[in-house]
């Protein structure tokens, strides 16, 4: 798998290539990137979308992958695809789409699922429980809650997010987002074997200092799960069964 920064992530498994949450420009609304490469060139099998916010479903980064490609999608969301050449498939929590050599099941999230607050435009948040030759657990936006991670089981590969977009919702502001501790928790709980800490140190808004706040998530994540691997944006790591 290969971190592009925020909640954007490349997990190949059986010859097949997922990217969640595509964030593919440098910047998304108010918010601009401060760290790592736009990433370029990207042609996944498909597209797993967590929830409608625009730093998560965003409409330019889905208009630069290549016509035809599928986006999984909360129900709700896929008249948001309308004016682009992919291949929209709505899932709420429980389904299973299968996508090249892998199984890809919507599992349940705990989060603001409109597309901004006061639209009419919503679906359930979700995370995608990837089964391929390991289970890559991808947890998308979600704040703490102890059923979190029920519907999964035991997780090989688990992508967390430890942080939020800016000081503001950091850790876990109006319990939308996990911090540190929480997606600790969260990763005890499936006895995931390799943890990597993401949603945090990418995105920041324009016009305000980085401060440690920024990149520290990751680090304090790793100093309570013996198992995370700490990524920069366009790293990449593996991980197997055991």
């Amino acid at each position: 798998m290969t971190w592009w920064g925020h909640s954007t992530v490349s997990i190949h498994d059986q010859h097949t290539h997922l990217l969640t949450d595509p964030v593919l420009t440098s910047r998304v609304a108010h918010l601009t990137r401060r760290r790592g490469a736009v990433p370029e060139g990207l042609s996944p099998d498909a597209v797993l979308v967590s929830h409608l916010h625009h730093d998560h479903l965003h409409l330019p980064s889905l208009s630069r992958l290549p016509p035809g490609t599928t986006v999984v999608l909360p129900v709700g969301g896929a008249g948001l695809l309308a004016s682009l050449p992919l291949r929209p498939v709505e899932v709420t929590a429980g389904d299973v789409v299968a996508v090249g050599g892998v199984s890809v099941r919507a599992v349940h999230a705990m989060h603001d699922g409109r597309r901004h607050p006061g639209s009419a435009v919503t679906g359930p948040a979700l995370g995608y429980l990837v089964e391929g030759t390991a289970r890559a657990w991808f947890v998308g936006d979600s704040g703490p809650d102890e059923s979190l991670g029920a519907d999964v089981g035991l997780a090989d590969l688990l992508l967390v997010p430890v942080g939020g977009w800016g000081p503001v919702s950091r850790p876990s502001a109006r319990g939308q987002h996990l911090g540190p501790s929480e997606a600790a928790a969260v990763a005890r709980r499936v006895e995931a074997s390799v943890a990597v800490p993401i949603h945090y140190g990418t995105l920041w808004p324009s016009g305000l200092r980085v401060g440690r706040s920024f990149v520290d998530p990751g680090r304090r994540f790793a100093e309570m799960v013996p198992q995370a691997r700490v990524l920069s944006p366009g790293q990449s790591t593996s991980w197997a069964a055991p």
